[in-house]
């Protein structure tokens, strides 16, 4: 085991680039008392959670087709952490202050046997909210069997009601008819309300915002706009594509009035706007325009077992090291809350034209 060293040590080894030997020097050190906040005085609430790399769309701007070809060199199966790993780190993350934890991918549903991940996280705690993000082609058969080991909610990405945009947008034929299946089926098997993440591009779908709005109004689903990102260096963003927040509400507004809602919680990602005749709501996610870093409590969990402290960033800190290397939990909370301590992320807030192009880590791989 490594040498304990002095706490105060730790932040200058981070800002130093050496992130393994940061982790394993933070394994070590003495635990530091006191609430977990991060350098800017975030708590940690949620815990995102990637369980593969691999996806059966090719989304033009997450994974597109162009860069995750059929010869592209995917995690093998011995690199990604274990369902037993997996709930090691929750638990110690539940530990430190989480109460929140959403399985992304890639596809999640494409791990197999995902309900039963679902079901050791929830023997971590009754109270703890377990949700998942998925593109819903495979939905419709594993919706009752979530929902029975424990799953608290699921968010569907649909990009548009129209057949033609939608299998563009997802560049593998995928049909919408399908996903508004796994949305029925998720909402029988009792994991309603289904939030629904559209994503929207300048030139290719800003057509389908408000008929998007008009399908999912009063029926208890919530739709939620988000505006196109950065995320990761091979969607070919740029500026000129996003559609604001501040366009979409309008647009829905126009034809069903909408009045400003209040957050359900500190940290909430979506605004809220809902319907003014009570019909429900919808949300929109402003990253790009309206940066919202100044109170964010998430933390990303990759597929081989890094953590990263920002959806935009550009390194992760190796976690699966420690657990095969045989240190406690005790060590991997030492390490989980010195990452913590001593992040200081707010990319969303100091976005540029020079950082912007950062070779970032792709959204296929720590999920959005």
């Amino acid at each position: 085991m490594p040498t304990i060293i002095p706490v105060a040590d730790l932040r200058a080894t981070a800002r130093a680039g050496a992130l393994d030997d940061f982790v394993r020097r933070a394994a070590a050190a003495p635990a530091m008392p006191g609430i977990v906040a991060d350098a800017r005085g975030r708590p940690m609430h949620d815990l995102r959670i990637s369980v593969t790399d691999r996806c059966n769309f090719r989304c033009i701007y997450c994974m597109p087709k162009d860069v995750f070809g059929h010869d592209y060199p995917f995690l093998p199966h011995a690199e990604l952490l274990t369902f037993e790993e997996i709930t090691r780190i929750a638990r110690v993350f539940v530990d430190l202050g989480v109460r929140k934890i959403r399985l992304t991918g890639g596809e999640p549903l494409l791990r197999r046997h995902l309900e039963k991940l679902v079901a050791m996280l929830r023997s971590l705690s009754d109270d703890l909210d377990i949700t998942l993000t998925t593109n819903g082609a495979l939905l419709a058969k594993k919706a009752r069997a979530l929902r029975d080991a424990g799953l608290s909610r699921v968010t569907v990405s649909l990009d548009s009601l129209d057949d033609a945009t939608f299998k563009a947008m997802n560049d593998v034929d995928f049909p919408v008819g399908k996903v508004l299946e796994g949305i029925d089926a998720a909402a029988a098997a009792g994991l309603a309300p289904v939030k629904i993440n559209m994503v929207v591009k300048r030139g290719v779908n800003e057509a389908s915002i408000v008929p998007m709005a008009r399908h999912f109004k009063g029926t208890g689903h919530i739709v939620r706009y988000i505006e196109y990102m950065d995320v990761g260096a091979t969607n070919g963003w740029q500026m000129d594509d996003v559609i604001s927040a501040r366009e979409i509400v309008a647009a829905v507004d126009a034809s069903m009035p909408l009045v400003a809602a209040d957050a359900n919680y500190t940290g909430e990602v979506a605004e809220r706007w809902a319907y003014r005749d009570g019909s429900g709501e919808i949300g929109v996610i402003a990253s790009v325009t309206q940066a919202f870093c100044s109170d964010c409590t998430r933390a990303r969990l990759s597929t081989e077992g890094k953590l990263y402290t920002c959806l935009f960033a550009t390194e992760g800190f190796d976690l699966r090291s420690l657990l095969r290397d045989g240190f406690d939990d005790a060590a991997l909370g030492r390490a989980a809350a010195a990452i913590w301590r001593q992040r200081n992320d707010r990319y969303s807030e100091v976005r540029t034209a020079n950082t912007a192009p950062l070779r970032k880590v792709e959204m296929s791989y720590i999920g959005g």
